[in-house]
């Protein structure tokens, strides 16, 4: 959960989807707050005016009494909620509905009633000197809390569903465009395992930059194919044109072997040039093969083929030669039987050519094992020994045409084996995977199973 929430945060549409909330928040923020302060001011002018007028009228009475009285006689009818009047006289008496008082802790507007309360809330207040006495007149600045707490309910109104309205749509879009990603990713990783006929498959939705990314590597993958179906067909054209020549001289030295004594130096020497145009002619051969397997032509003679028996018979074949070099040999497969479609002659050759890799590439004393299972609706055939394996950073170069590891230079082979068993297992929609026994190799092939009643 947390890997797909780092993948959408990390994801284009979402970083400008929070980039555009961003800038849109703080332009919004600026001018309300511009708003507000306009708004604000515009309020305490019009307060400090009534203040001005309030004063005013005070300042016509002709004496400190009339002042008293017109104070006291104003405030009976006032909300000291909203206006406080206070008038203190040259002698000390105090008329209104409030008087100002002040302490370490600032100003507070007391109630004159008997409970002697403070009013709470923020007041605007002018206070002048007139007739001896002291006059105040103060009004509160509720309408402009008032206002702070409009503005900032608009600015919620205004921003939360922006800011959600974007982040959906954000995610929306990098969830889209995640799917697309991942389609271009699947196609890439398809071509990096072998499969050059994976293509991009382009929706009308996508993107116009996905779609020439989508683009490129379709052509890319073409290239590719073309490139690597010219290398193949150069290869397998080489092999079909040396084979009848190669042939021919096989059979030359065949003629010349009678005429000459083996025992003889020259015997000899045919003898060693005997085994060259053999060897010559096994990777003629399985070039051959594995053109004709890739092209996919045995397919037409597919058929069920019973995994059980032919992993025993291939172990049975090849036991006293495993035991001759001091090796053991076992197969395990299970009671049920497992079946597959396909052509029993390349799946036995498959395994032959799996377990004598295995013979030839570990001591004496080694044990290889050939197991059979079924999983899923999945044939999984292992060939596991306890040699010294092929390290990690090789396991992918050994399927090459032709490659080999430098301990098997001077082993008996020409590289071509692996590279035939896996075309043999692609063409029977299989997987191959060369992993670690820890000791040694184990080969995994998985086939799909099918049922004798669906057959």
């Amino acid at each position: 959960m947390r890997g797909r929430i780092r993948q959408l945060w990390r994801s284009m549409p979402v970083r400008l989807a929070l980039l555009l909330v961003l800038l849109f928040s703080t332009v919004s923020l600026i001018s309300l707050l511009a708003s507000y302060a306009v708004t604000r001011n515009s309020f305490e002018t019009a307060i400090r005016a009534d203040l001005e007028q309030d004063i005013a009228g005070f300042r016509a009475a002709p004496n400190s009494r009339a002042v008293a009285l017109l104070v006291d006689a104003e405030s009976r009818g006032t909300d000291p909620g909203r206006v406080i009047l206070s008038y203190i006289t040259p002698n000390g008496q105090i008329f209104g509905n409030g008087a100002i008082a002040r302490d370490d802790e600032g100003y507070h507007i007391v109630s004159l009633a008997k409970s002697r309360t403070e009013y709470d809330g923020d007041y605007l207040s002018l206070t002048i000197r007139l007739y001896g006495g002291q006059l105040t007149v103060a009004r509160s600045l509720a309408q402009i809390e008032a206002l702070r707490v409009v503005f900032f309910n608009i600015l919620l109104l205004s921003l939360l569903p922006t800011i959600l309205i974007a982040l959906s749509g954000g995610l929306y879009l990098a969830r889209r465009s995640k799917r697309h990603v991942e389609v271009i990713g699947g196609t890439l990783d398809d071509l990096t395992n072998g499969d050059l006929t994976a293509r991009v498959t382009m929706g009308p939705r996508w993107a116009d930059d996905l779609v020439r990314i989508g683009d490129k590597v379709n052509q890319m993958a073409g290239a590719q194919e073309a490139q690597t179906q010219m290398l193949r067909q150069v290869s397998s054209d080489i092999a079909h044109d040396l084979k009848t020549p190669i042939q021919r001289v096989a059979v030359y030295l065949d003629d010349m072997a009678r005429t000459v004594p083996s025992a003889s130096d020259e015997g000899a020497l045919l003898g060693k040039a005997q085994d060259e145009v053999a060897g010559i002619a096994s990777v003629f051969q399985s070039l051959l093969q594995i053109a004709s397997v890739e092209s996919g032509s045995p397919k037409a003679h597919f058929k069920p083929v019973n995994l059980n028996q032919l992993c025993e018979t291939m172990t049975e074949v090849y036991e006293p030669a495993a035991a001759a070099k001091g090796q053991s040999l076992v197969c395990a497969v299970p009671d049920k039987m497992v079946q597959v479609v396909g052509d029993k002659n390349l799946l036995g050759q498959v395994l032959a050519n799996l377990v004598e890799n295995a013979m030839r590439h570990t001591p004496e004393g080694s044990k290889i094992t050939v197991t059979l299972a079924q999983n899923a609706g999945r044939a999984i055939v292992e060939i596991a020994d306890n040699g010294p394996g092929i390290p990690a950073a090789e396991r992918e170069k050994v399927v090459r045409r032709l490659y080999r590891l430098d301990r098997s230079r001077n082993t008996p082979g020409n590289g071509l084996g692996l590279s035939l068993v896996e075309g043999v297992v692609k063409l029977h929609g299989g997987h191959l995977s060369l992993l670690d026994n820890a000791p040694g190799l184990r080969v995994r092939i998985e086939f799909q199973t099918h049922s004798p009643a669906a057959i």
